[in-house]
């Protein structure tokens, strides 16, 4: 029967029945995973959250994983895409293989390289069973949202991409994660998410000259060791006693990842991201696998090993009978009610400073941007800290902050390098306006 015959059978109605018929199955079958296995989603839901995919995948005010995130890198500004499920602007035409290159390899479904700034060389370990289920979540469990991706900023020839092939060439391992036969399951679990899902070297291992992690596994001592992310510094995840978690238990480490904060330190910077996105969402047995693993590393540097000085008690009575030096006195006024004549804060609610090893870190880069511009506000459950450190930007003068910052990594015990009036304002510069 010809066409025309058949419209003229067919009345106009049915005809638009078919024809929607037609089009729903169409969809239906050109669908990704058009019935995926619930449970299926719902681990994918959780691996995203431990890959905190959110966190750079969407802005403050934005929908979720559609893109649109300023990061800062060597070669200028770019901005992370759109990875929801919308057809046009986003990965709703990726297949599953599609997928996987672009998480694991670095390379988008029309053959773009993505920059590393994407910690594919980390995202490379995640296992097959895991690449589909996060497959599964992010093509079935979030909304499409069309919203188109931004160009980066950085300025041709730069630009170019090719380059970033021979970059994958000598600094990509794309193969998975291999257990270490000699190690315990649990540590395989911690090395596994450390390395791999966690990302956690992407920004705690310091970078060579072509942007490449310096280790990418416990092989190399540069890897966790610490490093420089924008105008924030990383800490070491080594045992090293000053800088470092050498002396955090593994209960302090699962109360970190769980809260934030512990009786050594507090999550500041990009750090309360990565708590508020992620690893507060650690089931227990993923918390306590990277606690045994990151017990297993050992310390890195000359002084690594060398125990900290108990807290000194002759800086409690100096305050006490008076400020003597500028830094006591800008202490004595903006800080002494939080964190307390002795140094210890109320762990975990508010920092202690006294052995801190973000204080004793001889990088003061963080401490300078946490007391300029303050830090973000750790939401665990739902439920907001009631006293985020605020930001000293528009009331203390670069000298102030200096004094106040060379004070505190002076007293107590602490025996940190003293900060000068000139790395003050490079990072006011570097951070005004705080985006």
């Amino acid at each position: 029967m010809r066409r025309a015959e058949l419209n003229t059978i067919l009345p106009a109605a049915s005809r638009r029945i078919a024809g929607g018929a037609i089009s729903l199955l169409l969809a239906v079958l050109s669908s990704p995973s058009s019935a995926a296995d619930p449970a299926l989603v719902a681990r994918g839901e959780y691996l995203a959250k431990v890959g905190d995919c959110i966190a750079c995948h969407s802005t403050p005010n934005g929908k979720p994983f559609a893109g649109g995130m300023p990061m800062i890198t060597p070669m200028g500004r770019i901005y992370t895409t759109n990875i929801t499920p919308d057809r046009r602007t986003g990965i709703g035409t990726y297949t599953e293989q599609d997928f996987s290159r672009a998480v694991r390899e670095g390379v988008a479904k029309d053959g773009r390289n993505l920059y590393p700034a994407m910690p594919y060389p980390s995202y490379a370990k995640i296992s097959d069973d895991d690449m589909k289920a996060m497959y599964a979540y992010f093509m079935n469990g979030i909304p499409a949202v069309t919203q188109p991706n931004r160009n980066s900023d950085i300025p041709w020839p730069l630009s170019m991409r090719w380059p970033l092939k021979i970059w994958n060439t000598l600094f990509l391992d794309s193969s998975p994660y291999r257990s270490n036969p000699q190690k315990t399951a649990q540590w395989n679990r911690g090395a596994y998410l450390i390395q791999g899902l966690g990302h956690c070297g992407a920004c705690h291992t310091p970078r060579g000259i072509a942007f490449q992690e310096k280790a990418l596994n416990e092989s190399g001592p540069a890897f966790l060791s610490g490093a420089m992310v924008e105008n924030w510094y990383a800490s070491s995840l080594t045992a090293d006693n000053r800088r470092g978690i050498g002396r955090w238990s593994e209960a302090d480490i699962v109360e970190f990842l769980r809260t934030g904060a512990n009786r050594h330190a507090t999550a500041f910077g990009s750090m309360v991201d990565v708590v508020n996105h992620s690893t507060q969402y650690l089931v227990d047995d993923d918390a306590r696998a990277i606690a045994t693993y990151l017990k297993s590393y050992p310390p890195v540097g000359v002084d690594a090993s060398t125990a900290v000085a108990a807290v000194d008690s002759s800086t409690k009575i100096a305050l006490r009978t008076g400020p003597v030096s500028p830094g006591e006195k800008t202490y004595g006024t903006y800080c002494l009610h939080c964190h307390r004549a002795d140094g210890k804060g109320s762990a975990p609610w508010l920092a202690p400073l006294a052995r801190n090893p973000n204080v004793l870190e001889t990088n003061p880069v963080g401490l300078i941007n946490v007391t300029l511009n303050g830090s973000a506000t750790l939401v665990i459950a739902g439920i907001p800290a009631a006293y985020p450190m605020p930001r000293y930007h528009a009331v203390l003068e670069d000298r102030q902050i200096a004094d106040v910052l060379t004070y505190v990594r002076g007293a107590w015990g602490n025996d940190a390098p003293a900060v000068s009036v000139d790395e003050v304002a490079k990072v006011r510069r570097a951070t005004a306006p705080m985006r």
